[in-house]
């Protein structure tokens, strides 16, 4: 593919690029990971103040690479490493690692907060997104997008559950592998699952009309 004349412009005069919608979707799913992998490699080896020292200048790391890369910050990197470092900070003070750990959750909760209320006050952010990106999608599409909002608030809420068990119970390798790898698995069947089921309903609605 031959790239765009102002893409070619761009890498020619290395002028900082805004974030791609891949970039941003990746922020939602791996927000924080760095900060979760260092903690938990270096908490191993040389302590749980050590873990959050290297977790915490990771998580600054972080949104300093996006504001050199960028020239902005990401929504998701402010809320994801900025909680963490509130709760880094809490953690050093009070000598306990756990405040650390319930990120994961509490990010997840407050995902369900936000989905769950948008659908609660009859503005679904799903449908809201919908609207705006293709405003001549189907009536169909947008009801399913109504439910679709209410059911990922439900997931988040149950693995955010799940998550503060993990920040309680599992060992520190457990933790950081339902906070790395189980939540994208997780949202990778569930979306699978919402697209097979909307194809389905989609085929059916078809028949009807044929």
């Amino acid at each position: 593919m031959i790239p765009s004349f102002n893409h070619t412009v761009e890498n020619q005069l290395n002028l900082p690029s805004n974030p791609t919608p891949k970039s941003a979707a990746l922020a939602l799913v791996f927000g924080g990971i760095l900060p979760i992998i260092a903690f938990t490699i270096i908490e191993e080896k040389y302590g749980t103040m050590a873990g959050l020292i290297a977790g915490m200048v990771l998580g600054v790391a972080e949104i300093i690479y996006e504001t050199v890369r960028y020239r902005k910050v990401s929504t998701m990197t402010w809320i994801g490493n900025g909680m963490l470092l509130s709760l880094g900070i809490i953690s050093l003070i009070s000598s306990e690692g756990i405040w650390f750990k319930l990120q994961p959750a509490l990010l997840e909760f407050g995902f369900f907060i936000f989905l769950s209320g948008s659908w609660l006050m009859k503005k679904p952010f799903m449908k809201l997104m919908i609207e705006k990106q293709n405003p001549t999608a189907p009536d169909f599409l947008k009801d399913r997008m109504s439910g679709m909002t209410l059911r990922l608030g439900i997931f988040f809420l149950l693995h955010a559950m799940i998550a503060t068990w993990a920040a309680f119970f599992w060992s520190t390798e457990h933790w950081a592998l339902l906070k790395g790898v189980g939540i994208t698995i997780s949202m990778i069947v569930y979306m699978a699952a919402e697209i097979i089921w909307m194809r389905r309903q989609l085929r059916k609605l078809n028949n009807l009309h044929k």
